[in-house]
């Protein structure tokens, strides 16, 4: 299922909270929408615009270079972290898995056998 799916189904209905996401998060009425309606907020990398005038995407560059910086230095350790988890347990090899509840014990499964290794052979 696509991230954004999950975000829209599970996440978005959270009050007062601030979401770091990657670009396929931009959907500008959709976040608007959870702003008003539940105070939270998806903050994502500024995506570069079509047929924008040079003097423009001069002007407004190192605004939109320093922003993207920012949700970046905060998504990276996250995405570290993922990067890490992904390595060490294999986490995403769920093929014979077919149910929820299947997905669930194989999920925490891996994660609980990854994290008893980690502390006890660190």
């Amino acid at each position: 299922m696509n991230d954004i799916v999950v975000y829209k189904e599970r996440w978005s209905e959270m009050r007062n909270r601030t979401f770091f996401g990657d670009k396929i998060y931009i959907h500008n009425e959709f976040n608007q929408q959870v702003k008003s309606q539940y105070n939270s907020e998806m903050l994502t990398p500024i995506k570069a615009i079509k047929g924008m005038p040079l003097i423009i995407k001069q002007r407004i560059k190192a605004a939109d270079d320093l922003y993207n910086r920012a949700v970046s230095k905060i998504r990276q350790p996250i995405e570290a972290m993922f990067s890490w988890l992904i390595e060490k347990t294999d986490i995403q090899r769920a093929s014979k898995v077919s149910s929820t509840k299947g997905l669930m014990v194989h999920a925490f499964g891996k994660l609980t056998a990854t994290f008893l290794n980690y502390v006890l052979n660190p």
